[in-house]
């Protein structure tokens, strides 16, 4: 596997070994080991696995206790992945980065806790899974709106068309009004 840091060190896109012949592929998704090697030392206790339609955006979510690092990847379909820097402490408070993970790619991106996380669906449909460090905890949920000015997202929308939203994603605060991370 390849760890490649990110413009913010601590997200890192992981490109996994793929073996593939006439029958098909195999590939590892996650080793203890390997993964702690490279700076990745957490327990998962929750895995997750969403579909969504094209066009749709999920997030910015993150959660102020039970914080939540992820490691997620498409199985099916493409998605833009973003995660957005929560913590006032780093130096890169408020920064975000942002790749294409899909099926074809296999690409994983590890979100540490203290991020907030979202997608775009780019294809007809995708299926996005994700191991989880902590376990979801709605009330202590928070979102962070999608296209602040302030973030300067470069969500790549198809023909600019605004992306569907859950009714919580499409009046959630911004980023200058967002609880954040000590």
């Amino acid at each position: 596997m390849k760890f490649i840091p990110s413009a913010i060190p601590d997200v890192i896109l992981i490109e996994p070994n793929v073996f593939g012949d006439h029958r098909g592929f195999f590939m590892e998704t996650w080793q203890r080991k390997t993964f702690a090697e490279n700076g990745i030392d957490f327990d998962f206790v929750q895995d997750n696995h969403s579909k969504s339609a094209h066009g749709i955006l999920r997030g910015l979510h993150y959660q102020m206790e039970q914080t939540q690092g992820k490691l997620v990847r498409v199985v099916e379909g493409s998605v833009f992945d973003v995660a957005v820097d929560m913590r006032r402490s780093s130096s890169t408070f408020g920064q975000w980065v942002g790749y294409e993970l899909s099926a074809d790619n296999r690409r994983m991106m590890w979100v540490p806790p203290g991020f907030a996380h979202g997608f775009y669906v780019m294809s007809d449909s995708a299926e996005f899974v994700y191991k989880c460090t902590d376990y979801y905890a709605p009330e202590h949920e928070q979102s962070l709106l999608w296209n602040d000015p302030a973030l300067k997202i470069d969500w790549p929308l198809v023909n600019g068309k605004a992306p569907i939203l859950s009714d919580k994603d499409a009046i959630a605060p911004v980023f200058i009004d967002a609880q954040t991370f000590t």
